[in-house]
């Protein structure tokens, strides 16, 4: 006996948005349900999710609306626990900075105004050397607007680099 297959088969995913039903093609049908079947089975195991068995239809991933919703294991980051000494701290206390601190920076400015004086010490035209620097010109434009043969100017390059690594302490 030959099992019988309906190739009339019509396959429909409910829209929450309008509250109706809507015919689809069954490759989009299948690629619809797996994918909210993935994640809504993502969602329970991490307690977020109880929509019964025969629910499943409603999911449409937008578990913040979902009338299943469960706060499951998700807590805010300043949600105060205790520790073993009795004391309250957050996971926010944990969480490190990384911005600057105000004491680097304003070393890194008072470096960074030693070297630009120790430059204008080397080399007179130092303010037309920063300038091209800063605006990316390569060292033989540079030395080409300074006059200079640019081996020569690569040389007092390197000799400004390791005044300048002196001053900065290595």
């Amino acid at each position: 006996m030959s099992k019988n297959t309906d190739q009339s088969k019509t396959y429909r995913i409910y829209l929450k948005s309008t509250k109706e039903w809507m015919e689809v093609p069954e490759e989009f049908y299948r690629e619809q349900t797996r994918y909210y079947d993935t994640f809504r089975h993502r969602m329970q195991e991490h307690g977020q999710c109880s929509c019964p068995k025969n629910k499943f239809w409603l999911c449409d991933g937008d578990c913040l609306t979902c009338e299943f919703r469960c706060v499951g294991n998700m807590l805010s980051l300043d949600h105060k626990t205790e520790n073993d000494n009795g004391d309250t701290c957050s996971m926010l206390d944990s969480i490190p900075d990384t911005a600057p601190l105000a004491a680097d920076i304003i070393g890194d400015r008072l470096l960074l105004d030693q070297l630009i004086k120790r430059l204008h010490e080397l080399d007179p035209d130092a303010s037309l050397i920063l300038q091209m620097i800063e605006d990316n010109k390569s060292d033989r434009s540079i030395a080409e607007a300074l006059g200079r043969p640019q081996r020569t100017f690569a040389h007092q390059m390197k000799r400004y680099r390791d005044e300048l690594r002196k001053v900065r302490g290595y």
